[in-house]
């Protein structure tokens, strides 16, 4: 008998918490509203961590945490002035292989040396060359330059102090494309495609923008009987920040 009202209780609290906009005492609110609103919270479409691909001090970094930058700008500079030696000594090298080999080509024309030094000479010169375009690569990374136009999140360094290859420098965002993430109740796959339009009000500056529905998706939670949604706004809209939150609403449901 005691079982049978566990059971009975159990199956009241499912179905309670199944009624749209119900949340337990002292949860978080519900996902969606009894008026069909679903909470959105605006994220980055691009977030990434800066890091260096090599060791070397840091020589400035010209952006703060909340500074904003265009794509193309320098982020990072680092010293790099003993790579930078060490290409230089490369290059000169190289230029030694390469006049060799034209040498050793001219005398085995003569029949002077053979065929084996040619060789010798040829394959010092391709090494050589080799090792001039890693070292132009390593300098070339001594510049890291912005992806992309946005700001900067979070600065994990400072100037003058070494960076390890692949330790993150800072954290920057792409605030110039913003997505809406939701969770929507799985029935409304019967009509909720991607395209479909949508508004959504923003709490933090209390102002209405027209988005549109970019992604469903790929399953549905078997528990929550939910979704996925990624939605991306109808333009451009400067005011608004990462992490801002709010309410939209569906046209034509």
């Amino acid at each position: 008998m005691k079982s049978w009202w566990l059971a009975r209780a159990g199956g009241l609290a499912v179905l309670l918490c199944a009624q749209p906009g119900w949340s337990a005492p002292g949860a978080s609110p519900a996902p969606g509203g009894d008026d069909g609103r679903i909470r959105i919270q605006l994220v980055s479409r691009d977030e990434v961590e800066i890091s260096s691909e090599i060791g070397a001090k840091i020589a400035s970094l010209p952006f703060r945490d909340g500074d904003a930058f265009r794509s193309g700008q320098t982020l990072v500079s680092l010293d790099c002035s003993l790579y930078a030696a060490q290409l230089r000594k490369a290059q000169a090298e190289a230029d030694a292989a390469t006049q060799l080999k034209q040498v050793d080509e001219r005398l085995s024309q003569l029949h002077s040396i053979g065929e084996i030094d040619v060789d010798e000479a040829r394959a010092k010169a391709k090494a050589s060359a080799a090792e001039v375009a890693y070292m132009q690569a390593t300098v070339h990374k001594c510049v890291i330059s912005a992806p992309f136009d946005g700001r900067v999140a979070k600065r994990s360094a400072a100037a003058q102090q070494f960076a390890e290859a692949g330790k993150p420098i800072m954290t920057i965002l792409d605030t110039s494309h913003l997505e809406l993430k939701m969770i929507v109740p799985s029935k409304w796959l019967a009509w909720l495609k991607p395209g479909h339009p949508l508004t959504v009000r923003v709490d933090e500056v209390g102002k209405t923008y027209p988005a549109s529905v970019a992604r469903i998706g790929a399953r549905v939670d078997p528990v929550t009987q939910t979704v996925d949604v990624t939605a991306s706004l109808d333009g451009h809209a400067p005011d608004l920040l990462p992490g801002m939150s709010g309410w939209a609403s569906f046209a034509n449901r």
